[in-house]
């Protein structure tokens, strides 16, 4: 008979309060929405990554280096063909494109092709024989994006490495790649052997070679791989097959759709504690009544269990609506996050996600339901009798319990949610911090105006106060839904600020907007007279010199890479090339952290300087024996390693690498460790050498300069890609404004989540106001019939909600300018200087809000007479 009755009482309290807290469970909805949306979307996306596995990378596995391949290399992957393996080549490099008839030019990624590549993907080109002529034609056939920057068509001629080609089509897509990429460079495609006859692929070139190979028998590629993998880690080949770059995006995209899902999990905690307050207010207004039903002969845990049903039911059926929103914006968010994702996500229902989205909702509204509830044990049949009647209190322990599983609920969830325990560790950890915060704000609220409230302020001023302590006020639940969703929206917009400022151009970059790389040393002068006619000369002219590591200690790097201990480098470090430079002073982007910095033992050449017989001059670098790069030469060079470079290398101060730059040996040893920030546009090194050790290596040069003018600008870099092909000219401006664009596209896809949370908010607010309507319409009948006005009334209401308003939205913000200075001081490690006056402009909208709110739920407060308002009350 319990069971009965418990449904039947929850369906009678459905239908007679059901709208009063109802409310509170369009929180849930919203947060039930976010979290179906992304988990679902999550799913779409990782199995398009699996299906898309070789589409994606064109190949069933790619070699890649950044020098040529050597012979063997070459001879063992072309005798994959007897196994029926068909090889395709791309060679990528960056350069400057110059569409002559506008005289236009833009930065580009030039890619060489030869052979059937891609071999899994179908290529859409338009034309569609655009793609098809690449092989046995000169042509290029580029992004569509570089037509409309260079105001160029498809048919005209397009310059790269002093060579013309025309343009042939337009490719709409290209395995692996994803739009941003293209946003910073646009891609051309043009035949391997137009590349090289470009004569862009010499000294210096930052230049990509790889070989894609079709080998769909699984046990062969295998056993290819296996066997030749010593030969690729000698050569310093880089190995991608289809199933781990698969596994790698796979990773990448599980952690960032995670990510996001963490705001869809604060709008659902935020409407949990809609919930509690809600059942809170409705529990104080339902003690009669259950004392009814247990002179009634209503068992305790029948009334218990009839009203978390109830709360059960209204969860079920806001996870129910909030699954529908979710799905609906599932269908949207290819259109926010699509272009950044490198496969195509079709729309598909996840039942997992929608299951696991229904579950969290009627869980989390049952669990922040069930403190609250847990008053209703206590009530005694003698309190339907006496009013006055107060049982004994004692300790409930399943008080105790209760709030340890809605603490075990939300650790549980953030770990479920989180891409890493740490992760959903520290985000409950965030979470509890800030609400207990708001909540000792909202405490702090009650008591201190009840307290330290001047007695003599004006009458209107002392009502409103008032009601913030008074019984049935919603001080803490407004305090925790305006502070929570200030806090929220305040920090993404701090943290997104601190992201922006530190990637915008610092030091001279922010004085400069043209940036040259690849500059030969017999083009310098050339170059820096072309810059003094426009009245731009250029600035921090910087040598790169490209070097390999040949030891470290003495150990060969054979050696280091055979190591299997704890303690050895990481591989990566031992095989990559390292673009080193000299010079005698550290920039504003260098913080020393051990070691001293060196006195020149030296006096450094000027660029572009050479002595006679060294790497300037036009020797071959095993015929100069003089050059003090010889290993005949004085004591080993000293040089200053980053960081986290010395970490991946074990290397310590005092430590010795012999480099190979070209094929001549030159011993250094660590002098200093620096900091370096990485985020600054400078100029950065992980390894600098002391002035007058590598002034005659092979080197090219990187240079500012500041042209402000955009037309002169353009003129100057069509001159340049006109007269020195191989020299890059990347227009800084252009840069920052893509990066903004980029980081503003993705930062809209977290601040839409984390709209759900401010709607969450919105709905809670509304909630409380209106669950606390009925006791404010009673006061301000008896307020009326004392011989307050209507306007008097609104005077109180609107003095109630600007507190509430102006002190939950300062705490809100004070809370959002702690986070955000954690989370980029400790996380993303960059400087924090947060915008005083927006936040101020946030507070005081937070504010207006709450006021608005209020005054507009309260209309039935002002409407109402106080006659029918007292009769209601009598017969009540």
């Amino acid at each position: 008979m319990r069971t009965p009755f418990a449904f039947a009482h929850a369906a009678r309290e459905l239908r007679s309060s059901g709208r009063r807290i109802g409310l509170y469970m369009g929180s849930i909805t919203l947060g039930v929405a976010a979290l179906v949306a992304i988990n679902s979307f999550r799913a779409n996306i990782l199995d398009s990554v699996d299906e898309q596995a070789r589409q994606l990378l064109g190949a069933d596995f790619r070699l890649q280096s950044s020098t040529p391949f050597a012979p063997r290399i070459l001879a063992a992957v072309d005798s994959l063909r007897a196994d029926g393996a068909a090889l395709a080549t791309v060679t990528s490099t960056a350069s400057m494109a110059l569409a002559p008839r506008p005289g236009t030019t833009r930065l580009v990624q030039l890619r060489g092709v030869e052979g059937d590549y891609p071999f899994y993907t179908r290529l859409r080109s338009a034309p569609a024989s655009a793609w098809g002529r690449l092989r046995h034609e000169r042509v290029a056939v580029v992004d569509p994006a570089l037509l409309l920057q260079l105001g160029a068509h498809v048919g005209d001629t397009l310059e790269v490495g002093g060579r013309r080609l025309p343009i042939a089509g337009t490719i709409e897509d290209s395995p692996g790649d994803v739009s941003f990429r293209a946003a910073l460079a646009p891609r051309v495609y043009i035949p391997d052997e137009a590349l090289r006859a470009t004569g862009l692929l010499g000294f210096g070139s930052l230049v990509q070679y790889e070989i894609y190979v079709r080998l769909p028998d699984e046990g062969a590629r295998r056993r290819f791989l296996d066997a030749h993998r010593p030969l690729f880690r000698e050569n310093r080949i880089d190995i991608d097959t289809a199933e781990g770059q698969a596994r790698g995006m796979t990773r990448a995209l599980d952690s960032l759709s995670k990510f996001l899902a963490l705001a869809g999990l604060a709008a659902l905690l935020l409407g949990g504690v809609g919930v509690a307050s809600a059942i809170h207010v409705f529990v104080k207004e339902k003690l009669d009544t259950v004392a009814v039903l247990r002179c009634l002969g209503a068992r305790q845990r029948s009334v218990f269990g009839a009203y978390l049903l109830q709360a059960a039911l209204l969860g079920l059926l806001g996870a129910a609506a909030g699954a529908l929103l979710g799905l609906a914006v599932q269908a949207v968010l290819p259109s926010v996050l699509g272009s950044f994702l490198p496969v195509d996500v079709p729309f598909a229902i996840d039942v997992g996600a929608l299951l696991a989205g229904l579950a969290t909702g009627v869980w989390v509204a049952s669990v922040f339901a069930l403190i609250p509830l847990l008053a209703i044990r206590n009530v005694a049949p003698l309190q339907a009798l006496r009013r006055d009647y107060e049982p004994p209190r004692r300790r409930d322990p399943l008080r105790a319990l209760a709030m340890l599983a809605l603490a075990a609920s939300v650790v549980a969830l953030s770990l479920w949610q989180a891409p890493y325990p740490r992760a959903g560790l520290g985000f409950a950890l965030g979470l509890a911090i800030t609400v207990g915060l708001l909540a000792l704000v909202a405490l702090g609220l009650v008591r201190g105006t009840r307290r330290f409230f001047p007695g003599r302020a004006r009458y209107v001023v002392r009502q409103g106060i008032s009601n913030l302590y008074r019984p049935h006020n919603q001080t803490t639940a407004v305090t925790l839904a305006l502070g929570f969703g200030i806090f929220l929206i305040a920090s993404l917009y701090l943290i997104h600020g601190a992201i922006l400022d530190r990637l915008s151009f610092g030091g001279e970059a922010a004085r400069a907007n043209v940036l040259l790389f690849d500059v030969q040393p017999d083009q310098l002068p050339r170059v820096q007279e072309l810059f003094r006619r426009q009245a731009a000369p250029l600035s921090r002219i910087t040598p790169i010199v490209p070097a390999r590591l040949q030891a470290i200690n003495g150990r060969t790097i054979p050696q280091l890479l055979a190591d299997t201990g704890r303690a050895r480098p990481q591989p990566w470090a031992l095989r990559r090339e390292y673009r080193n430079t000299y010079r005698d002073t550290l920039t504003s982007t260098e913080t020393l952290v051990a070691g001293s910095w060196w006195v020149t033992r030296r006096p450094s050449r000027g660029p572009g300087e050479r002595e006679s017989g060294g790497y300037g001059s036009d020797l071959p670098l095993a015929h100069s024996p003089t050059s003090p790069l010889a290993p005949s030469a004085a004591a080993p060079a000293r040089i200053s390693v980053e960081e986290g470079l010395a970490q991946q290398l074990r290397v310590h101060l005092g430590d010795t690498i012999t480099w190979d730059f070209h094929g001549v040996p030159v011993p250094s040893v660590v002098g200093s460790i620096r900091r370096v920030e990485w985020a600054r546009f400078e100029p950065n090194f992980f390894v600098v050498f002391e002035p007058g050790s590598i002034d005659d290596a092979p080197q090219t040069f990187v240079a500012l300069s500041d042209i402000p003018d955009r037309t002169r600008r353009a003129r100057v870099q069509a001159e340049l890609a006109h007269r020195f092909p191989n020299i890059s000219a990347l227009d800084l401006s252009l840069l920052q404004e893509t990066l903004d664009r980029i980081i503003g596209k993705v930062s809209l896809a977290v601040r839409f989540l984390a709209l759900f949370s401010v709607a969450a908010g919105v709905l809670v607010l509304v909630g409380a106001l209106s669950t606390s309507r009925h006791q404010r319409i009673r006061e301000s009948a008896l307020l009326k019939t004392l011989g307050a006005t209507r306007r008097q009334i609104t005077r109180i209401l609107f003095t109630e909600y600007a507190a509430l308003g102006l002190l939950a939205g300062l705490a809100g913000t004070l809370l959002a300018l702690l986070g955000a200075w954690a989370l980029t001081r400790f996380f993303f490690e960059i400087p924090f200087r947060p915008p005083i006056l927006p936040l101020v402009a946030a507070w005081l909208l937070v504010a207006a809000l709450a006021v608005a709110i209020g005054v507009l739920s309260s209309r039935e407060v002002l409407r109402r007479p106080p006659l029918a308002v007292l009769r209601d009350a009598a017969e009540g």
